[in-house]
Order: C-alpha cells, then sequence, then structure tokens
C-alpha cells in the first residue's frame, strides 16, 4: 500500500536578522510540536504522527512595499531515494512591515496510520522570486512500526484546535494544549476503546503543581476510527517555567505512553 501522506508549508515572520549579503540560506532547523510549538528532540515517528519542521529562510529580498515574494516546493523520498510525496511548486506573497531579511517558515508532513516503517527525507526547496536565489533543506526522520503512542502534539488558541498557539505565553492568557492517541485496543465485547487521558503540570523541579490531574475518559468512539483526539485547557495564571505532562493508559492493554510538552509564562509588560 502506498504511504499516506499530507503535507504543507507555513510561512510566519520573525525578527530581522543579519544574514550573509546577498545570499540566500535556510538556518535554525528543528523539529517542533505544532506550528508554533517548541522544539521536539527526536525525528521517530509512529504512523499517525506529524513532523513538524521549523527553520528561518536568511537573506530574503523585501521589495520598497514590505513584501517578500517566493515560491515553495517539497517532497518526500525513502530511503532508496524514491518520491512518496511530492508537493506542487506554490508561490506566496507575505507582508514583513517589520523590515529585515528573515522570515520564518515550516513545513510539515502527515503521516497516515497505514504508512510503512523505514526512513525517510523530507526535501524543501525555497526561491526567491525577486533575485531568482534557490535554497535547499533536508530532513531526515525515521517512521517506527505501528504502537499505542500520542501523536500530533500542539497548542491552540481555540478549543476545537484550528488556530494555533506558541506554548510561549503572558499571565492571564489561556491556550489549549491538543494531542492524539494511536495503537490502542477495542474491548472484544463492546468494541469500545478504554482510554484514560490526564494532563498535570509539572515546575522547574519537575514536581507536580496539582494533587491531581485533570483527566478525561474516552471510551465513545466510531468503530472506523484509528485515534482518540483530547483537548485540555491550559489557564496562564502565573509567570515561570513549566512542563505540561501528557499521558494516556490503555485499560484493555495496561499500557500507558506520556509525553512532556514545555512551557514558558512571562509575566508581562508594567
Amino acid at each position: 500500500m502506498a504511504p499516506s501522506l499530507i503535507a504543507a508549508a507555513l510561512l510566519a515572520l520573525a525578527p530581522a536578522q543579519a544574514p550573509v549579503a546577498g545570499k540566500l540560506e535556510i538556518a535554525n532547523v528543528r523539529n517542533t510540536y505544532g506550528v508554533l510549538g517548541p522544539t521536539r528532540a527526536d525525528s521517530k515517528l509512529i504512523p499517525g504522527d506529524i513532523l513538524f519542521v521549523s527553520y528561518d529562510i536568511d537573506g530574503i529580498t523585501i521589495d520598497k512595499d514590505g513584501r517578500v515574494h517566493y515560491s515553495m516546493v517539497m517532497e518526500v523520498v525513502d530511503k532508496n531515494g524514491k518520491a512518496t510525496l511530492k508537493q506542487d511548486p506554490f508561490e506566496k506573497i507575505e507582508l514583513v512591515p517589520l523590515g529585515g531579511s528573515r522570515v520564518a517558515a515550516r513545513a510539515f508532513v502527515t503521516l497516515g496510520v497505514d504508512h510503512p516503517a523505514g526512513e525517510f527525507t523530507m526535501k524543501v526547496a525555497v526561491t526567491d522570486r525577486a533575485n531568482k536565489a534557490t535554497t535547499t533543506l533536508e530532513r531526515k526522520f525515521e517512521v517506527l512500526p505501528p504502537d499505542f503512542g500520542i501523536v500530533a502534539v500542539y497548542a491552540s488558541l481555540d478549543e476545537r484546535g484550528q488556530t494555533a498557539a506558541p506554548t510561549t505565553g503572558v499571565v492571564g492568557q489561556a491556550i489549549f494544549i491538543n494531542y492524539t492517541t494511536v495503537g490502542f485496543k477495542r474491548d472484544d465485547k463492546t468494541k469500545q476503546p478504554n482510554l484514560r487521558f490526564e494532563m498535570i503540570p509539572l515546575d522547574e523541579n519537575a514536581k507536580p503543581l496539582m494533587a491531581k490531574p485533570l483527566t478525561h475518559e474516552g471510551n465513545d468512539l466510531d468503530e472506523k476510527l484509528p485515534n482518540y483526539t483530547v483537548r485540555f485547557l491550559l489557564p496562564m495564571t502565573r509567570p515561570g517555567k513549566f512542563t505540561i505532562r501528557l499521558s494516556c493508559t490503555d485499560a484493555v492493554t495496561k499500557k500507558t505512553v506520556s509525553v512532556d510538552l514545555p512551557v514558558l509564562i512571562l509575566a508581562g509588560e508594567k
């Protein structure tokens, strides 16, 4: 079966930096949790997960109207160099009112739950339409065999999870933490999963800040759906560095999986 893949590339503004004059480059490449989230340390995914890759485009031309004109194309190849996904080139015009010559871009690949295991490479090419300069990046990642796990972790501003948010915020703000579980088992009789989702904040010393975690019971899901998504509200009530521990327990198999998501809350201006 062919890999099930969905891909897209997004552009956002970033602070001006000092690039090499006249040279288009890609820098500061890292995996992230979601479009605007913190760095993800690994490049190993299970089917159903999403690989988010963030990077900066340095040396791009900003015209007199404060806009950048560029094109982008992405493909994914397997370890033998065979393309498993190829995105059609698309062109963008973005407003960059703060000046400089750097923009932040992000590309992502969504793995279907039937995606085969193996080693793959994401290839992205960016062209500055003002001077036809082109730069590329390659990002290797590994797809593991299907397993019970937490995937697609990201923060959003809204309860429906449609507007991405960073995990850095200010006191008084609130975000939603979204995550999905795949690879769970269903009860032989009811044909339903028996999942317990938990979220608990930890301080800088990994000490829980609540006596009990916030919980959600997942035991009602269409038999055709292979994944279960939950969202927890996180009010940002005081400044500091925190870790949000997300977990899920499958009562059918007695397995538990967890992910730690760093969160930074600022006091805000006085």
